[in-house]
């Protein structure tokens, strides 16, 4: 593994990056004008690839440091006015404890906008071993991620990681050929010197990719601002957390793991964790699939199919007009719990903007994305509050 060298790269937008968001425009050749139109709601696609081996132990904690940044950065984001659908997927490449018959790669996830499985799966990331084939990861990504077909959306790949682009037998060159006939943004970020993620091709899978080439220091460790908002907000969490009423097989265990996440976002930092509340308070966190007061939002007579036996005990002998009456009153706890956040997180945001204007820090993995989101949410047309 390459020795990490500390080089800042001068940001616009987020950190001042001087990028050039002209040259993510280019035509659409994946999508046929003749086809019916899809009808769904716009998306917003990120898939991360995240080298795994030795030397990337920095690497993955930054990933954990900037998960719930990343995210509140998409939640800013708006098509037409509207709030777009926001699926993340994982995989973890160049580890060798996944079987070289699978090149080292594993898809962790899948695109899901369940956001505490993303955590979940990212925290149990071990390094190990060392073969990085960016070129495979590439074409798994775009082969078995169920991409989006509306012209509207976002479809965006973010690779990371520190040796040469061109290992493996994929050539790099067709895999990111493949993805921008399909419309997908290929986005790299080496972690080490400028310059030797030039001479390793990472800033030449980028500009065929269409996206933007970035390097950091991947041993950097994230610098937070801490404010005097972070403590209520992390009290506003906790009464957050006791507005959810799980049901359905797996309903209890998935709850749980809502508390395990919060565990793992506070064990990086205060920050960490106060970033996943103000996450936790916009409509991209919902757990219809396991929350009765979130399922009732989405189909109201859901609640007839319900197996009472697989509520909380509490809540498993009232009659269907009681429980939902119980679910109203949670709905309205909650809705006023995360206008609460989301008043204190303005707040917040405010002071740290005020506070970044005298502080200098090392570029990391969620600034990168975050510039480079934004950068081409403005060429798709979106706006960013």
């Amino acid at each position: 593994m390459k020795t990490i060298i500390k080089l800042s790269v001068v940001f616009g937008v987020i950190l001042l990056l001087s990028c050039n968001p002209g040259t993510a425009q280019h035509s659409n050749p994946g999508f046929n004008d003749n086809q019916p139109p899809v009808k769904s709601s716009t998306k917003i696609q990120v898939a991360l690839l995240l080298d795994a081996s030795n030397s990337m132990d920095g690497l993955i904690e930054q990933a954990k440091s900037r998960l719930w940044n990343i995210v509140n950065t998409l939640t800013t984001l708006r098509f037409s006015e509207k709030t777009p659908d926001i699926e993340i997927a994982l995989f973890m490449y160049g580890n060798d404890g996944i079987p070289a018959r699978d090149n080292y790669i594993r898809e962790l996830t899948p695109f899901t906008n369940d956001l505490d499985l993303i955590s979940e799966k990212l925290f149990a990331i071990n390094t190990n071993g060392g073969s990085e084939y960016c070129g495979a990861v590439i074409e798994q990504a775009i082969k078995k991620l169920d991409w989006g077909r509306e012209q509207a959306d976002m479809r965006l790949i973010y690779i990371a990681g520190n040796e040469p682009f061109t290992q493996g037998e994929v050539n790099y060159k067709e895999a990111v050929h493949d993805a921008t006939e399909k419309d997908i943004y290929i986005n790299t970020i080496y972690c080490g010197r400028y310059t030797e993620g030039i001479e390793g091709s990472w800033k030449d899978g980028a500009d065929k990719g269409k996206g933007e080439y970035f390097n950091i220091n991947p041993d950097a460790r994230v610098v937070y601002i801490i404010t005097p908002y972070d403590d209520e907000i992390q009290h506003c969490n906790d009464r957050l957390n006791r507005t959810y009423i799980f049901y359905g097989q797996g309903g209890s265990k998935r709850y749980k793991n809502q508390s395990q996440q919060d565990l793992n976002a506070a064990s990086i930092s205060s920050a960490n964790v106060t970033e996943r509340a103000v996450s936790k308070s916009k409509a991209v966190y919902n757990n219809s699939s396991w929350d009765l007061v979130d399922m009732i939002k989405d189909d109201a007579s859901s609640l007839d199919k319900v197996d009472k036996k697989e509520l909380p005990e509490e809540y498993s002998k009232l009659t269907t007009a009681e429980l939902k009456k119980e679910i109203e009153k949670k709905s309205e706890e909650r809705a006023l719990i995360q206008k609460q956040i989301n008043e204190l997180a303005t707040q917040r945001q405010n002071y740290i903007n005020s506070q970044s204007k005298s502080t200098t820090s090392e570029d990391d993995l969620g600034k990168a994305i975050n510039t480079s989101i934004l950068n081409l949410a403005r060429v798709k047309g979106y706006s960013s509050l």
